[in-house]
């Protein structure tokens, strides 16, 4: 029935029109509704005040404004109600910005931690002014949408707000009370260094430097929006210049952090009750820092200019002293050459018409000296030489004559003293060299073992002379040699190009993004230069390049000397002193200039990510736990290219009694790459791990004690299968059957204290596992090397030789400067094992011309010992150019 319907409704209606209505809870009234209550308030005086939802405060203050004085304001407040959730909003609008923030104010930390600040104070940013004087107003806004809170307001000036130039300011600041101040560039200053100390290094603070603009930024959640910023413990320092900003001023900014973990710090502990919800701020209570701030001038262009004269002079004074040098012994020569003319010797049987000196003619310094041995068991070995002397028929050739000679047994089975040594340069003159065809390649023979003659000799001679390792053909060795240097050349470019284009990146970031923690300068002194951050850093490595061109030039000239003399058929260069070989010193000095481009490259912008590029150490990287780490465990520069100039100064000492069974390029290259690759492994994987540390000491034994049958046995070893067969045999016979003492006593003395060594660093490594792998292997490969050099040097002397001056004073000058140089690498003015922040606790200022530090220094010493270093290996055989080499022992 639809009028039944209609009924029913209306009385419905009817029915909730005369019910009481729900109950509603109160809402704020909008602004236009609330009661507003505005009051004039003055500067340094508390307002104790209250405020809920139906009600604003509005305090309205006014102050004068200078065009040439900059006055800070600074406002305060304190909520003193004790819930947690009732906040309070405070707007300051001002002429030019507004600044609007809550209390208690809520700042995030790590894992979005939320910690709660019930007292917080800004300072406001001061818009400028054209007028002489200006009156400027400014509001704070006090509103909530709480119940009745309480809250205390107070505003005052900033003492102190403008620095002023060399002059220290002391402040207080927490995360929710930072501090900013402001800097005018005067008239004759072009750039400043600001720097930032505190006694205490937590809380953990971070410093910024940011142009005239308003908004300032000025919390732990938007600081690092513009400018320039840097984290900090106790010391920060960043260098500013006036033409990054327009105004000729900027602000400085320092901000605490809500925890420290961003500067090395522990993470605290978050504490969680069993009704607390897990998103509940939590109050720090009272996490208060004492900083004190400095600007101080920064060194002129004048400055720059100076420096680099300086290190220019430094370099360029050792082509000069070189040239005078190559003169002097210019001068030597001729006169040499005039006295050997005067003699007017007779002509050799080989058409050599040079003139000998007597004293080549006589016994060598190695007649009648029991060489490494007891001196007994001789005759056995010269029989057996005769003997395989007298089978052999193997085709020889004069140098410079186009028929081959075979060489008849009774050619062959000359006198026992002759045999032994005892020959005179008529005899190695005529000697037959072995010759080989311009096809036969490197390849063909790589080891004695390969040629059926010089196999016989090496088996039967007790003691080795270099001629007996001087026989393959020198175009072949030339090329086996040359290939160092253009495989070494080779990694250069493919080493070099992604370096250089890593760290343009990365010093283009560090410009853009204004994080100056990115990069691992000594920022007390660092002295930028157009895009560059840290331009002295740079300039200090320009030694390595210019002292390695250096020594490519010297290595050229002698060469080219050398070349000559064998066109010539000079029986100087044919016959007598260590064969020279200029493929591995060609190969060192292109090593010692990658150096100094690579850690130029590094200093760019040092970093963890590229140690292999540069010199600092190569390690973990920081774990934020705390934990301290020596400053001074760092890695020489550019660690990848200092294992390769160690490995090849080793091969070149080795090159030098040993020119024909050296290690080929591809072996010797191929070495070097798997140390790069287990120091890669071992930054990445070793720190804490049993298992690599183990791997690596069993590997570091195994090589010493190949290393050492290698050179004891002077290479007349084999690798293979039977090794163990005959390791089981020599102990036998030489310990079980009959005790009998090394043959070469000299060799196994220094040997054996070799291996202690090498021991001992293998055990450190395991027990103790140093966090900075790199730096460690570096270590074992420059102590091996400075083992095999005294022991090069150890056994020279007991052969009866001796060392010229020109070495002798380099090998002096060279310790000295090397122990110098040390001593500034050991300062350790920065660390990237540690947290940025705490790396910069090691800077320290300038020390030279006020634009190098310890570091600079470093490199200044370290290229001057590198190239003294690779001078000693140069020279140090200078006193065999006149010695038979058949009279010089091989060890």
């Amino acid at each position: 029935m639809p009028g039944a319907g209609a009924a029913v409704l209306g009385w419905a209606l009817l029915a909730g029109a005369l019910l009481p209505p729900p109950p509603v809870r109160p809402q704020p009234l909008p602004h236009g509704d609330r009661d507003v209550h505005q009051k004039e308030a003055q500067f340094n005086t508390t307002y104790i005040d209250w405020v809920d939802a139906n009600l604003l405060n509005i305090y309205a203050f006014n102050h004068s404004v200078r065009r040439n004085t900059t006055e800070g304001v600074r406002v305060s407040v304190h909520v003193l109600s004790d819930y947690k959730n009732r906040t309070v909003l405070f707007v300051v609008r001002q002429k030019e910005a507004v600044v609007s923030f809550q209390v208690p104010l809520i700042l995030r930390g790590l894992y979005q931690r939320k910690y709660a600040y019930k007292e917080v104070s800004r300072t406001l940013c001061q818009p400028q002014t054209k007028a002489e004087v200006e009156t400027q107003h400014f509001y704070v806004d006090v509103s909530t949408l709480s119940f009745n809170t309480s809250y205390q307001l107070r505003v005052t000036r900033v003492e102190n707000f403008v620095l002023r130039t060399n002059e220290r300011f002391s402040f207080n600041a927490t995360a929710a009370q930072p501090q900013y101040f402001k800097y005018e560039f005067p008239e004759e200053v072009d750039s400043v260094i600001v720097k930032v100390t505190s006694a205490m290094a937590f809380p953990c603070s971070v410093i910024s430097i940011q142009d005239i603009l308003c908004p300032v930024y000025d919390l732990d959640n938007n600081v690092a929006f513009i400018g320039m910023y840097q984290t900090m413990t106790k010391k920060a320092a960043i260098t500013v210049q006036k033409k990054d900003f327009p105004s000729h001023s900027f602000y400085v900014v320092v901000v605490v952090k809500t925890e420290d973990e961003a500067c090395g710090g522990p993470l605290p502990y978050y504490p969680l009750s069993k009704d607390a919800s897990p998103d509940e701020p939590v109050d720090q209570h009272d996490r208060q820092k004492t900083l004190e701030v400095m600007v101080s001038p920064a060194i002129t262009s004048e400055a720059y200019v100076r420096s680099v004269l300086f290190c220019l002079g430094i370099f360029l004074s050792f082509y000069i002293l070189t040239l005078l040098i190559a003169c002097w012994e210019s001068c030597r020569q001729h006169k040499r050459k005039g006295l050997l003319a005067a003699m007017d010797s007779p002509s050799l049987d080989t058409g050599h018409s040079r003139s000998i000196p007597d004293s080549f003619l006589n016994h060598g310094p190695y007649d009648n000296y029991g060489y490494g041995s007891f001196g007994n068991g001789s005759s056995s070995s010269t029989e057996g030489i005769t003997d395989s002397l007298a089978s052999a028929e193997v085709s020889y050739s004069y140098m410079g004559q186009e028929q081959f000679k075979r060489r008849t047994p009774s050619a062959l089975t000359r006198p026992l003293s002759i045999a032994m040594g005892e020959r005179s340069l008529e005899n190695v003159a005529g000697r037959p060299r072995l010759d080989s065809l311009s096809s036969v390649e490197e390849d063909d023979y790589d080891t004695l073992a390969d040629i059926d003659y010089d196999k016989n000799v090496i088996r039967t001679k007790q003691y080795l002379c270099v001629a007996d390792l001087a026989r393959k053909d020198k175009r072949v060795l030339r090329k086996k040699y040359q290939i160092y240097f253009w495989n070494i050349a080779t990694i250069a470019v493919f080493y070099a190009l992604p370096v250089i284009q890593l760290v343009i990146t990365y010093q283009t970031v560090v410009n853009v993004t204004g994080n100056q923690d990115i990069c691992y300068y000594n920022f007390l002194c660092a002295h930028p230069l157009g895009n560059l951050s840290a331009f002295n850093n740079i300039l200090s490595n320009l030694g390595y390049v210019l002292l390695g061109l250096l020594f490519l030039l010297i290595i050229l000239q002698r060469e080219i000397n050398y070349n000559r003399a064998l066109l010539r058929n000079d029986t100087h260069a044919l016959e007598c002193g260590i064969p020279k070989h200029f493929g591995l010193f060609y190969a060192m000095g292109t090593a010692l200039m990658m150096e100094g481009l690579l850690s130029a490259c590094y200093h760019v912008c040092p970093n963890y990510t590229n140690f292999q590029f540069g010199e600092c150490p190569p390690s973990t990287p920081h774990t934020h736990t705390g934990a301290t780490t020596p400053p001074h465990l760092r890695a020489p520069p550019d660690t990848s290219f200092m294992y390769m100039i160690a490995g090849l100064c080793m091969l070149k000492l080795y090159q030098k009694r040993h020119p024909d069974i050296n290690a080929s390029a591809y072996s010797a290259y191929a070495c070097l790459a798997l140390v790069i690759f287990f120091s890669v492994v071992g930054v990445v994987f070793g720190k804490g791990n049993t298992a690599f540390w183990i791997v690596f000491s069993v590997i570091h034994i195994v090589a010493t004690l190949l290393l050492s049958t290698q050179l004891y046995y002077m290479g007349r070893w084999k690798l293979d299968s039977g090794i163990l067969r005959r390791i089981l045999h020599v102990l036998y016979t030489d310990c079980v059957r009959q005790c009998s003492g090394p043959m070469y006593v000299d060799r196994m003395v220094l040997l054996v204290m070799g291996n202690i060594i090498n021991w001992s660093l293998a055990a450190y490594g395991l027990i103790v596992r140093p966090n900075d792998f790199a730096s460690y292997l570096l270590a074992i490969g420059i102590c091996n090397l400075l083992l095999y050099f005294a022991f090069y040097i150890i056994m020279k002397l007991r052969s009866g030789e001796r060392i010229k001056l020109i070495p002798l004073l380099c090998i002096i000058s060279t310790s000295v400067v090397w122990g110098f140089a040390l001593f500034f690498f050991f300062q350790g003015l920065s660390t990237w094992q540690k947290t940025p922040a705490e790396s910069r606790e090691h800077n320290r200022d300038c020390i030279l011309l006020d634009f190098f530090d310890d570091h600079d220094i470093w490199h200044f010493l370290s290229s001057i010992a590198m190239f003294g270093s690779f001078l000693v290996l140069l020279t140090l055989d200078d006193d065999l150019d006149c010695v038979q080499r058949d009279k010089i022992y091989v060890f």
